[in-house]
């Protein structure tokens, strides 16, 4: 029996196995060990094999594209509908090769392993930051407890630990002094860390042409730029700019009854990082549009002032995604008219 498509369930150590002909009967249905994973593709005839996009999958979709096989990654929300019965790895298998027969699920383009490692350089720099907000946030609580009050700010705050163990009145004492200094050392030290991260990320990007003509777009600096390439790949997955707006949810969802459609808020399905950076940079945009006489500065004034100033930063950011998407397929430099 002749193999048409392959579904594989990832896990840490099985792998579950979901092999169907040309007719959709089922050929295979096991588990294997990753061991002997790529030995039981190196014994198959090229074919489609479908996964879902998630942790390793990128991993397998490069190793098993080098020996021929068409590899599809599947979104895991496109393939939930499909399963069938109890979950399980087997009827999770099942599903994702269900889903596979469908065109219109849009699929994953698996990244190389240079996007992979920008993307890795993004989360750790994520994680980095969100250590540093917790222990700003733990540092201006324990300090509460004492009567002393720090602005919200984490620049504020930088300033103020020094004064304060500087300061031989303010109360505090030996014991809380020293968990001070140890505090404000971590937080230098993360400082440092998400500094240099930041710095590694900002001369990839500018090294690459992509990534220069990406910075040309208002409202996308060298983080949302290399986020975006990192994250989306080919842009020529897509077939317009809208596509891959969506891809991002940057587009409203719709509820549809009797004929009558009602827009809703954006589906934020996708990158919820890069969604954030898109988002922010609008936003900046935005804060920035005041008075200008261009016209896209004046469109989203006008925007802003009938809707609502959040409706108008989405549509900047889906607006830049479109603009990243033809810049991408097309090889063209951005041009602001």
């Amino acid at each position: 029996m002749k193999i048409n498509r392959v579904a594989l369930d990832l896990a840490k150590n099985l792998i579950q196995v979901h092999a169907v002909d040309a007719a959709g009967r089922v050929a295979v249905r096991k588990p294997l060990r990753r061991a002997q994973l790529l030995s039981f593709f190196r014994d198959l005839v090229p074919c489609e094999v479908g996964m879902e996009a998630c942790a390793s999958a990128h991993h397998w979709g490069r190793q098993l594209q080098a020996m021929g096989h068409c590899v599809q990654l599947l979104p895991p929300q496109y393939v939930k509908p499909f399963l069938l019965g109890q979950k399980n790895d087997a009827n999770d298998a099942a599903a994702i090769c269900t889903a596979m027969s469908h065109p219109e699920i849009p699929r994953v383009a698996v990244k190389t392993i240079a996007r992979q490692q920008m993307q890795a350089l993004h989360r750790i720099r994520a994680m980095r930051m969100k250590h540093r907000t917790a222990l700003i946030n733990q540092t201006r609580g324990l300090l509460a407890e004492y009567g002393i009050v720090i602005a919200v700010s984490p620049a504020a705050l930088r300033k103020a630990i020094p004064e304060l163990l500087e300061d031989a009145d303010n109360g505090l004492g030996f014991d809380f002094r020293q968990l001070l200094t140890d505090l404000y050392d971590d937080l230098v030290a993360i400082d440092q860390r998400v500094a240099e991260l930041t710095q590694r990320i900002e001369r990839t990007v500018r090294s690459s042409d992509e990534g220069k003509r990406l910075l040309e777009i208002p409202g996308i600096g060298p983080l949302t730029a290399s986020a975006l390439v990192a994250t989306v790949g080919d842009a020529r997955q897509f077939k317009n700019g809208r596509q891959m707006a969506a891809f991002l949810g940057l587009v409203p969802r719709q509820h549809s009854s009797g004929g009558k459609t009602r827009l809703l808020g954006i589906h934020k399905r996708g990158d919820s990082y890069l969604r954030g950076l898109l988002v922010h940079g609008a936003r900046a945009v935005l804060r920035t549009a005041t008075d200008k006489p261009d016209d896209r500065s004046r469109w989203l004034m006008n925007l802003a002032a009938r809707r609502h100033r959040n409706i108008a930063i989405v549509a900047q950011a889906n607006k830049n995604v479109r603009i990243a998407w033809a810049i991408l397929t097309r090889e063209q430099r951005y041009r602001p008219n």
